[in-house]
């Protein structure tokens, strides 16, 4: 059962973003919801339920999720439908994802910044066998203009580490590949980050008692390389390695890692899932709030830490979504509606 309130918040109450930073929180995502007048959204919506679980300003959505609106519609549509949905925030997947019409950087960079939108962040390829490919291994200095000339503040891959194989020293051979490329990220005024799949949680084909995922923070410089831990993913992962090869118990909790570390997971991917251990992987993707991750348990965790309530970026995302907009527009309201357990 949906956890989402089924008012429809675009036949009510349509908020820009401009307009939502100027009433309270909980008028915001009352307003969201379907509310009938800002006075009503915020004593409906706060009343008694304590303060919103989503900090302001960092709500944002992975574009990959959109890339079919983007494809046939192009960016400017689909920045206005963005504002209108309450996000802050937009991380790239390309700069182009087959965009209706050709687009610069710059424009590119104008175009959020007019839809109250700031560019977060981009995943680009880690390697490739093409010396000419888009990726950190062959065209660093490319990638890294690109993203300055759109005021990234994060570049990252959503690539594992798993260019020279899955042992520990083909992981710390890939660590040093990932703190060069950080270093020449933080001389940017950026920060390189790896965004997770399930596999990252995996084990050592060398040394079974090893988590791969150890090793990428362990041989990874703190101060040059940093996670966007993907939630869905990292939860699929407890899902399929909490024993290790030999059946033996292995459990974890992804969680653990972020209120471990905090400082090196600026971002996040809130993705929701359905429990299925039929599935492969666990959970059936679906939109959020639809799931059965707990996000108020996990962003309240996280943002609840001293100094770290803005301290993190927190983008929706769903890999085949029904229908884009829909997902967009759902996933915020419901992030929105949450509060913090008094």
């Amino acid at each position: 059962m949906s956890r989402i309130p089924q008012t429809d918040p675009e036949l009510t109450h349509r908020l820009t973003r401009r307009g939502m930073l100027g009433v309270a929180a909980g008028a915001t995502a009352a307003a969201l919801l379907g509310a009938a007048s800002p006075a009503t959204a915020a004593e409906s919506a706060s009343a008694g339920r304590g303060r919103p679980v989503l900090p302001p300003g960092r709500l944002g959505i992975q574009l990959y999720s959109l890339r079919d609106k983007v494809s046939t519609l192009g960016f400017a549509p689909v920045f206005t439908e963005l504002e209108k949905y309450g996000y802050d925030e937009v991380e790239f997947a390309g700069y182009t994802q087959g965009s209706a019409g050709p687009i610069t950087l710059a424009q590119l960079r104008r175009l959020a910044r007019n839809h109250g939108l700031t560019p977060i962040g981009s995943h680009v390829g880690y390697y490739s066998d093409d010396p000419n490919a888009y990726t950190f291994a062959q065209n660093l200095t490319k990638v890294l203009d690109d993203a300055q000339a759109l005021g990234l503040k994060h570049i990252g891959t959503a690539s594992g580490p798993f260019r020279y194989g899955s042992t520990v020293d083909a992981w710390k051979r890939a660590a040093e590949e990932f703190n060069t490329y950080g270093a020449a990220a933080k001389a940017r005024g950026m920060k390189f980050y790896q965004h997770n799949h399930s596999d990252e949680f995996s084990f050592a084909t060398d040394n079974p008692r090893v988590r791969l995922y150890d090793v990428l923070l362990a041989e990874t410089d703190p101060d040059l390389v940093f996670l966007e831990m993907d939630i869905f993913w990292a939860y699929a992962g407890q899902f399929r390695f909490s024993k290790r090869p030999d059946g033996s118990p292995a459990p974890f909790e992804p969680l653990d890692y972020v209120l471990r570390q905090p400082h090196r997971y600026p971002l996040f991917h809130v993705k929701d899932g359905v429990s299925d251990p039929s599935n492969q992987f666990g959970y059936r993707m679906v939109d959020v709030g639809d799931g059965d991750i707990d996000y108020q348990r996990f962003i309240s965790a996280v943002t609840r830490l001293r100094g770290e309530r803005l301290a993190h970026h927190w983008q929706t995302e769903r890999d085949q979504p029904d229908e884009s907009f829909t997902f967009a527009r759902r996933s915020s309201a419901y992030l929105h509606s949450l509060r913090e357990k008094c």
